[in-house]
């Protein structure tokens, strides 16, 4: 392996990710100026519910996949398409479950009827989300990025049409439906990433039926690594998807109204961070570079080299992060005003920026932890993490201090497992402040 290969694929998911986060952001000015603050409101109600089953849904598959193809010590079309099947039929039956179960979340859990459609949506999203994710594993075991950057970019632009044509029509019947297609866009768009990625296969990768049938020795080394990465994803993703159950019954209980919490919730999680988390677009392809480079290197005891990289993808995902928090201190309004052309929530961004730097160092981390098959302490991380910032949330929102409470059960998160996580990596690898420095 190339030493420079890291810095390559590190470099062309960086360019992509750009473009990506630029055609991200045109989506998210479109949706804000087409439904408003109300209708981001009600979307950003339903994302832990959509985060949370995606986590559900994908199995740790990705994470899994290239992983193993980076060792690149199995049949690697078996391990791919062997998996699709399980995540295929795992993905029917939360469909299923979704679509009965939909009315319940809306109006019990969310106190919000008017999500009932999107939340239905969201079943039909899953299989298309899933199936593209294993094929971007292989193509990060193999270390080849070009394929997730232009399934990433066209997806996008796919999307970004949908949006522009498709919300002005289904606003006509309502705030509800038009919530309710912006979930449905995904279908397109992951369906034409998948199209894409299945044309930057390998030519020798000819699918027989006897590809689709599991080896057990390939199922038993996946869900090894996919299960605990599963379960610390489903522990993040359970504790946001209480997160405005919780948030919402305090409240409500304590004097607030209904409207007062989807408009400050809409603030917060479709403006406030949403730009705080702009710069994770570069430490996430950090993060996804660093797992089958440090994966190769571990798996061949290379444990210098195995420093080196993680020391590398800290010093990059700084590098972008301290200039982004110094401008999220000082000047929060110019950025704020210039994408989402509000100047909203500038008190919440202030507070969080400087809690946000540690969140840009946390996901390649994360991803060294993975990658040394630590993933079971990533997942503890997790959990303890979770229980910090539902705590936090209980008790700031009973302090009749509005998003406050949600504001620091969200820093200290960050903080905890952050600084867990690079103790373990510490300890794991044998790594002193020196290495780090």
């Amino acid at each position: 392996m190339k030493k420079s290969k890291f810095i390559k694929s590190t470099f062309i998911l960086l360019v992509g990710g750009f473009i990506t986060k630029i055609l991200g952001m045109l989506i998210k000015i479109v949706m804000t100026r087409l439904v408003g603050t109300e209708g981001i409101g009600l979307y950003m109600l339903i994302m832990p519910t959509f985060t949370l089953l995606i986590a559900v849904a994908q199995l740790g598959m990705p994470v899994a996949i290239s992983k193993l193809v980076a060792e690149d010590k199995r049949n690697n079309k078996n391990l791919v398409f062997s998996s699709l099947p399980i995540s295929i039929i795992l993905n029917i039956l939360i469909m299923f479950i979704l679509i009965f179960s939909s009315k319940f979340i809306s109006t019990s859990l969310l106190n919000e009827p008017r999500v009932d459609l999107a939340i239905k949506s969201i079943g039909f999203v899953l299989p298309f989300i899933s199936i593209s994710s294993i094929l971007r594993g292989y193509f990060f075991g193999k270390q080849k990025m070009i394929p997730h950057v232009v399934s990433n970019i066209t997806e996008d632009i796919v999307r970004l049409i949908i949006v522009i044509i498709g919300i002005p029509l289904f606003l006509k019947k309502g705030l509800e439906f038009a919530v309710a297609f912006i979930v449905l866009s995904n279908i397109i768009s992951e369906l034409t990433s998948i199209i894409v990625l299945f044309f930057f296969l390998p030519k020798h990768f000819k699918v027989s039926k006897n590809d689709f049938i599991p080896n057990r020795s390939n199922m038993k080394e996946i869900f090894g690594i996919s299960l605990p990465t599963t379960a610390s994803r489903l522990i993040g993703s359970i504790g946001y998807f209480f997160e405005p159950i919780i948030l919402t019954f305090f409240l409500l209980k304590n004097g607030y109204s209904n409207s007062f919490i989807i408009n400050e919730y809409g603030i917060l999680n479709g403006y406030v961070m949403p730009l705080l988390l702009l710069p994770s677009f570069f430490t996430l392809a950090i993060s996804q570079a660093l797992i089958p480079v440090v994966s190769n290197s571990y798996a061949n005891n290379n444990i210098d080299y195995t420093k080196k990289k993680i020391k590398q993808a800290l010093f990059f995902s700084l590098l972008i992060g301290i200039p982004a928090t110094l401008i999220f201190i000082f000047i929060p309004n110019i950025p704020l005003k210039l994408i989402y052309n509000t100047e909203e929530g500038l008190n919440y961004i202030k507070f969080l920026a400087p809690i946000c730097l540690l969140h840009y160092i946390q996901s390649p981390i994360s991803s060294s932890l993975q990658a040394i098959g630590k993933a079971k302490d990533s997942m503890m991380g997790t959990l303890y993490g979770m229980i910090i910032r539902t705590t936090t949330l209980i008790i700031g929102c009973n302090l009749k201090i509005g998003l406050w409470g949600l504001i620091l059960a969200t820093a200290s998160n960050i903080i905890f497992v952050t600084i867990y996580d690079l103790k373990k990596v510490k300890k794991s690898l044998n790594i002193t402040q020196a290495h780090l420095s």
